[in-house]
Parts: C-alpha cells; sequence; structure tokens
C-alpha cells in the first residue's frame, strides 16, 4: 500500500509542536485522505452562511459538528447536529452548535463547524470500529468490533498487536462473536470483509508508522457490500507514546539465562549454620540437591558453613562465580550486588522481600540500576528461588525435587510456586525447572521463555503470571517458541480496567481482559482458565503425539458418559467425526445389538474387555481417525485396572507399528478406577478418574497449540 507519509508529518509535527493533545477533525481527514481510509464528503465553516453554502454543495442531509481542540466528545457538549436537510436548518444548526459549545466550555478555541455528509444506515450496512490504542503493557495494539452505540453495549471487540499482516487483519472481521451479522441477516446483502480487513490494515499501518498517534477511533465506520466509510475519525496525539521500549537482544538474553541455569559456581549471600534460616536452605538444598559445581558460603561471621569455607564477601571467593543466590534482609541487598557486579556475577537471585511488593518502589529501583550498571541480571525479588533440574540445581529455600522431566514452569507469586511443587510431587511430573519471577524486577517471562526455547531439555513451559511486564516482548518471544514448544499461560487478575479515563471508545475497550486474551492466542499461547488447568495442561500435553487431523472419534461404554464427552469436545473445540458408512459397519461388527455407532460409539457397559480392545484398535488404525477418546464404565466384566492395561497394550502395540495417536479417557466408577487411571498415564495415555470434562481439556489444548504451530501431523 502506498501512503502519503510527508502529508501526515507534517499534521502531526504542527500537533505535537503546538502542544495539542489531539489532531482537529480537517486535520484527521487529511490524515484519513493521506492513508486512503474513505470518509464522506466534508469541509469546515467559519460561519454559518459557509456552512449552508458547503452543505449546499456537498447535498443533503448533512451532519455538523463543532471543531475544537478543547471539545474532544462533541456530543457530550451538544456540539453534534445530524439529519439537517436544508439551508435554513443548516443557519439554525450552526448557531445551536457554537452556543452549545461556548455553554459547555467557555473558554473553548473554536475553529468552526464541520459540515459532513449524511450517510444512510440500515439495510445492508452494518456500524463497526475500527481503531488503535497504546497499550500499557502490549504498546499498539489494533481493534474491531461493532461500532456505534452497541460498541459500549455489547463491547464485542477483537484485539492483536500492531503492524497486522493482510490476513490477520482479514482474521479480525471473522474474530467477533457477532461476525454473522456482517454476512447478511434477513435478506441483506453481506458486508465486503476484503475492503473492511483492508481498511484494519491501513490503521495498523498508520500507528505503526507514526506511533506518536496515542489512539485512533473510527467509529463508527459504516460497512457495506460496497465499501466502507469513517463517519467520524478520532486521532488523540502523545509523544510519549512514540518513544522506543529499550530490551535486552535475543543473544544478550540467551548468553545471561544460560550462565543462571547452568552455573558452574553459585555463591550464597547469608549462608547460615542456623536451622530455620534462608541461607541454612539454600545451602542445603544446594549441597543435598546434588548440584556439582562450586559452591561458596558468604557470612563475614562464620568460618565454615555446611562443611565448606565460608568468605566474608563475595569478592574474596578464588574463582569466578555465575550465579548468587540473596538470602539477606531487603536493606543489604544493594551492598552486596554492588560487590556482585564486582566480581563479574551473571544473575542475582533475590528471595528476600521488602520491596516494591510492600510499598519501597525507591529501594527496588536502586537496586535494579545497580544490577544494570554492572550488567547483572535480577531474579526476583520476593521469590522462592529456583530450580534447574538437568544440573541438578535447587537454588531454593523449598524443598528439592528430583523427577526429571521436559516441562518448565514458572510462577510470578510464590503461593502458586509451592502448588506447582506440590502437584508436581504428587503427580510424579517431570520437570526440566521450577522458576519464581516474583516483583519482576528485570528477569521476566519473554528472558525465561528465551533460555527454554533454546533449552533441549524442556519441550513445554507453563506460566502463571499476573501481568506482564513488557507485554509485546513476551507476544513478540511466545509467538516464536510456541512454533516448536507448547507454551501454556494461567494470566490471572481478570478484572476490567475498562473504567479508567480514556480518550476513545478503543482506549476504554482496550482495558479489559479480552486484550490478553487476543494477544496470547494470537502469539500461539495455550491459555489456561485456572491453575488445575494449568499444571494438568503442563502434565498430559506432553504425552500426546501431535493430531494429523481434526477427527475425534468418542468410543464409550456408558451412554451418558458419551454426552458429556460430546459436550466438552464442543467447548474445548474438537470436532467430532461425522462416521462414515463403511466405518459405521465395522464398529457395529464389535458391539451388541442394542449399542450404537455413529459417534460416540457407544459400546454399552457390559461388554468384555475384547469389545474395548477390538474398538479401540479400529479407531487407531483407521487413517481417517485422527484422536481418540475412550470413556470407560465400571463394570465387573471388565474391572478398571484390566481396562487399563488392555488399553496401554493395544496403544503401545501401534506405536510400535508407527501409528500414535492422541489418545485420552475418563474413567467413571469406584475408586479403583484412580489406580487406574494412574496406570494408564504412566504409560503415556491421558487419563482421569470423575471427570469428563479434564481429559478433553487436555486434548483440546494439545490441539490449539498444534494449529498454531503449522498444518496438523507436520509440527
Amino acid at each position: 500500500m502506498t501512503y502519503d507519509k510527508a502529508a501526515v508529518r507534517t499534521i502531526l509535527d504542527q500537533a505535537l509542536a503546538d502542544g495539542r493533545t489531539s489532531l482537529s477533525a480537517p486535520e484527521a481527514k487529511l490524515v484519513a485522505d493521506a492513508y486512503g481510509i474513505p470518509t464522506p464528503g466534508e469541509g469546515l465553516a467559519t460561519t454559518a452562511e459557509g456552512a449552508a453554502g458547503l452543505a449546499a454543495e456537498i447535498g443533503f442531509p448533512v451532519v455538523l459538528k463543532i471543531v475544537s481542540p478543547d471539545i474532544l466528545h462533541k456530543t457530550d457538549a451538544g456540539g453534534v447536529v445530524v439529519g439537517v436537510d436544508s439551508e435554513d436548518a443548516v443557519l439554525a444548526a450552526y448557531k445551536q452548535i457554537v452556543d452549545n459549545a461556548t455553554a459547555y466550555k467557555p473558554d473553548a478555541d473554536i475553529v468552526g463547524v464541520q459540515v459532513q455528509k449524511m450517510l444512510v444506515t440500515g439495510g445492508d450496512v452494518q456500524e463497526v470500529i475500527v481503531g488503535a490504542v497504546t497499550d500499557p503493557t502490549f504498546g499498539k495494539v489494533v481493534a474491531f468490533g461493532l461500532g456505534g452505540v452497541l460498541v459500549e453495549v455489547l463491547k464485542d471487540v477483537t484485539f492483536r498487536l500492531a503492524p497486522l499482516s493482510g490476513d490477520d487483519a482479514r482474521a479480525m472481521v471473522d474474530g467477533i462473536d457477532a461476525h454473522e451479522m456482517l454476512e447478511g441477516v434477513r435478506g441483506a446483502r453481506p458486508v465486503d470483509k476484503e475492503i473492511v480487513g483492508n481498511l484494519i490494515q491501513r490503521v495498523s499501518d498508520l500507528v505503526t508508522d507514526f506511533p506518536e498517534f496515542a489512539e485512533v477511533d473510527l467509529n463508527p465506520v459504516l460497512a457495506g457490500p460496497d465499501g466502507a466509510t469513517a463517519v467520524d475519525f478520532r486521532i488523540i496525539v502523545d509523544a510519549e507514546a512514540g518513544k522506543p521500549v529499550e530490551r535486552y537482544s535475543q543473544a544478550q538474553i540467551l548468553t545471561a539465562m544460560t550462565r543462571i541455569m547452568k552455573p558452574r559456581a553459585v555463591a550464597v549471600i547469608g549462608a547460615s549454620n542456623e536451622d530455620g534460616k534462608i541461607g541454612n536452605s539454600v545451602m542445603k538444598n544446594l549441597v543435598n540437591g546434588g548440584y556439582a559445581g562450586d559452591i561458596y558460603p558468604i557470612n563475614p561471621k562464620a568460618d565454615e558453613i555446611l562443611g565448606r569455607k565460608a568468605f566474608p564477601s563475595i569478592l574474596d571467593v578464588p574463582g569466578d562465580v555465575d550465579v548468587a543466590v540473596f538470602a539477606v534482609p531487603a536493606k543489604f541487598v544493594g551492598g552486596a550486588l554492588e560487590q556482585c557486579g564486582q566480581k563479574g556475577v551473571a544473575g542475582a537471585i533475590l528471595i528476600p522481600s521488602g520491596f516494591a511488593e510492600t510499598g519501597e518502589q525507591a529501594l527496588q529501583d536502586e537496586v535494579v540500576a545497580i544490577a544494570r550498571k554492572h550488567n547483572v541480571r535480577i531474579l526476583g525479588p520476593n521469590i522462592y528461588g529456583y530450580y534447574y533440574l538437568p544440573e541438578s540445581l535447587c537454588a531454593t529455600f523449598c524443598t528439592p525435587y528430583d523427577v526429571r522431566g521436559s516441562v518448565a514452569l514458572s510462577s510470578q507469586s510464590g503461593g502458586i510456586g509451592m502448588a506447582i511443587l506440590g502437584f508436581s510431587r504428587s503427580s510424579r511430573m517431570g520437570v526440566s525447572a521450577i522458576v519464581g519471577v516474583g516483583n519482576k524486577a528485570d528477569i521476566d517471562e519473554d528472558d525465561l521463555l528465551t533460555f527454554f526455547e533454546s533449552d533441549d531439555n524442556t519441550n513445554l513451559i507453563a506460566m502463571h503470571l499476573e501481568d506482564l511486564k513488557d507485554g509485546r516482548a513476551f507476544a513478540e518471544t511466545a509467538a516464536r517458541v510456541s512454533k516448536k514448544k507448547p507454551v501454556v499461560v494461567l494470566k490471572a487478575g481478570r478484572t476490567s480496567l475498562g473504567a479508567r479515563a480514556a480518550s476513545s471508545h478503543t482506549g476504554a475497550l482496550a482495558g479489559n481482559d479480552k486484550v490478553y486474551d487476543d494477544i496470547l492466542r494470537q502469539s500461539g499461547v495455550v491459555r489456561a482458565p485456572g491453575l488445575n488447568e494449568m499444571l494438568q495442561y503442563a502434565r498430559g500435553i506432553p504425552l500426546l503425539p501431535t493430531p494429523k487431523g481434526e477427527n475425534v472419534v468418542i468410543i464409550t461404554g456408558a451412554g451418558g458418559s458419551g454426552v458429556l464427552l460430546s459436550d466438552a469436545c464442543v467447548d474445548a473445540g474438537l470436532t467430532l467425526m461425522d462416521i462414515p458408512p463403511d466405518l459405521d459397519e465395522a464398529f457395529r461388527k464389535f458391539i451388541p445389538p442394542f449399542g450404537a455407532a455413529g459417534n460416540p460409539v457407544d459400546i454399552t457397559g457390559g461388554e468384555p474387555p475384547s469389545t474395548y480392545r477390538n474398538t479401540i484398535a479400529l479407531g487407531l488404525s483407521d487413517e481417517r481417525i485422527h484422536a481418540l477418546i475412550l470413556g470407560y464404565w465400571h463394570t465387573i466384566v471388565t474391572p478398571p485396572m484390566v481396562f487399563a492395561k488392555l488399553v496401554a497394550e493395544v496403544v503401545e502395540e501401534f506405536r510400535a507399528k508407527g501409528i500414535d495417536k492422541p489418545v485420552v479417557a475418563s474413567l467413571s466408577g469406584d475408586v479403583e478406577v484412580e489406580e487406574a487411571s494412574k496406570y494408564l498415564f504412566d504409560h503415556g495415555v491421558v487419563a482421569y478418574p470423575y471427570t469428563t470434562e479434564t481429559p478433553v481439556q487436555v486434548l483440546g489444548a494439545k490441539y490449539r497449540w498444534a494449529r498454531n504451530a503449522g498444518p496438523l501431523g507436520i509440527s
């Protein structure tokens, strides 16, 4: 697309030079023209007679709007009159608008009155909103949704990071809940979605080219089968919105994080021989956890700690140190960190509390400044520490963990970190790392993602977070990482900030959780609705092979379970296969006459193990079926452990033949189904007792990741 950027730059520079916070309507019109954004015919009048002349030239009916840099919300000031259909009416409306504006704000600088062609609404035309806002977390964000008064009532809006590709912009049109309204209802012709998508992309390009445009609001846009016209175009200007965010490069992050996660030597600042002290627990965990690198206790009042020579300060340590774990009160951190910087330490692990979380922001800022001066990366403060199991590194005051696997977990909250540790231990989930990020004074989730992306020991990353310090950096990193490895996020804090002061409809809408939801999805992140789901996704997704297609089949021994599993599939975005006649006939060979083929395949509850085995084997062998959901009902004929062992056996048989499909199971019955579910999990089949929802949710999460990572079956 070709734009007249020079014209826009002239307008923007003048507004900034004048100290204004918004463009006038005529200026916005010029910007629209420069970026090919259609607007109605219009002009600026400075007298009532001039307005009447413009109206006659444009053609009735017209809309009159006050033009004043001091009156942003024109309707609130009585500065808009619609449906003006004669020259006499224009004269009266002009006087009415100016009088209302003067009464609303007596000292307002009134530039004049905008006369605009009034476009016909209704019929084939739908009102939509297209906008962009500078979000404090994500930077430039583009919005699209139903417009006019509906935007305030329904808030049916979708968001994406700018800049947008043409495909992303077009996808936004179908991204709202009410997208079917744009396809024509009750005989109306459909909106031209390509034109609307093109308009969205132009707005994205505008705020990308001119980041000083803090907010852009096109509302309403009248979209129809023949085009889309922005009736009202509002632009907020802020020089600060254009300032770039300083970030570490990917190479810098990886270098530092590698030294932190794979240190050759660790110092413990505040190491102690006294049981119950954090410095004592950290030392014990490092030693007893099996860490093979050098461990240096730092304590000026001790000669030896846990049998290791203690040093008065880290500067007295004879060798290099990669990581310093702090176990001293907050007020002593700055001085010790200065010494760590002089020593060339890569990472400072700040366990102590007493910083920003307790109102001591200045102390935290001081510590960050010291760290940046010496190029030391900070993890924390206010954390439980971190684990990296491939190095047997337990740099935490929590109990050691030794079940190695491929899942890396992080949490912003210490309490959630304890839940992660407890769940992992209870379920024997193999992990590569557990990391607390706390206040995120420096290292945050995108730093961790950068390391885990290149870490051969990690195949899935699951993160609990309450906020993102730099949402754009996270989104861009997650978009890259999620193409290779699943990234699961539990975003806490769904409260809407929509009530905050905002200069535009887009600005107000961008305060809600939908921004996080849409941008995380845009980045390929699998968002978990709750803590249990995040942990179950982390445990289950790695066991499931990537599906080769969308066809899911349910095989169940209980009709009631089949209904619930079907509902769960709809909720999880899964596609139940429409069973073709030949496959239907093949299933019927194995089930009793009173059973039901179709989908779900109901084998009924009284069937022997062979019926389960045969139907599951058929589901695995038919190439048209891409995933299986098993619904087991506890019976004497097929007890729980019999079911579990036969499922594990038949799945393993097909894996040995090179046929590996996702298989999940829901087990209903007495307490024996708990042991059976555990057996299945231990043998690579995701299974849960007493729930039809959880196994389907895990399968749905695997599908969400796989669809983003690439064509199914290739990723």
